[in-house]
């Protein structure tokens, strides 16, 4: 039995919960799983099938380096301007209508990340928007 036959059951739950740039790759006798978990009961699921798969993790046969997104929805992030507010858009992009600001230094909420320069994020005031994600640093 290949390895990823042995792990298809957690590689089929990593595309299943989620699990964002996932790659799977065999090199020496070991699986390789590796992406971006959206939260962290996505990752613990996985490793309760893997654990399941092989008990006590004794075959040492998978390395599973799938890491909690630090964008992952419900994450606060903290405005991160040189100083100036942080406008939020109708959309994701420049051409869209400003629908509220954020200021310097303030925590937004992260609703959804559209891509990796646009979030939807909701001010601590409630608006809700799309923001430029290079002014965003999520908070750990």
């Amino acid at each position: 039995m290949s390895l990823q036959d042995k792990y298809k059951e957690l590689t089929d739950a990593a595309g299943t919960l989620g699990v964002a740039n996932l790659q799977v790759r065999e090199q020496d006798n070991v699986l390789y799983v590796d992406g971006e978990a959206p939260n962290g009961a996505a990752k613990d699921q996985l490793w309760t099938i893997y654990n399941k798969l092989d008990p006590d993790f004794k075959t040492g046969d998978l390395v599973m380096n799938v890491n909690v997104s630090p964008a992952a929805p419900g994450t606060k992030a903290t405005v991160s301007t040189d100083s100036s507010n942080l406008n939020i858009r109708k959309g994701p992009g420049t051409d869209q209508p400003i629908v509220g600001k954020a200021a310097h230094n303030s925590t937004v909420e992260l609703v959804s990340k559209t891509n990796d320069q646009w979030w939807l994020v909701r001010t601590e005031q409630g608006e809700e928007g799309y923001a430029y994600a290079q002014y965003l640093s999520p908070q750990s």
